[in-house]
Formats: C-alpha cells, structure tokens, sequence
C-alpha cells in the first residue's frame, strides 16, 4: 500500500460548502473530489 502524505488544505467557507455537495451527490470523498478537480484542470491545459 502506498502512503500519501498528509496535505492540509485551507479553503473559503464558499468552496468548502460546495465541495462537500459535490462529494454527497458523487458518493464519494471530499478528498477524491479535489483530486478529481484538479486532474481535470491539469488535462485542460495539456490540451
């Protein structure tokens, strides 16, 4: 198994609230939602 380090994360009221409504609606972590986000981010601008 491999082990990922810790990484705090500090995030507005705004975006914290609608990460964990995107987590709810998806079934999943909000921690799998931020790695979601920002491997789409990153195949954006390697397009």
């Amino acid at each position: 198994m491999q082990v990922k380090p810790a990484f705090p994360l500090r995030l507005p009221a705004d975006v914290k609230a609608w990460l964990i409504e995107q987590a709810a609606k998806n079934a999943s972590s909000q921690n799998s939602e931020i790695v979601r986000a920002v491997r789409e981010r990153m195949e954006r601008q390697e397009a």
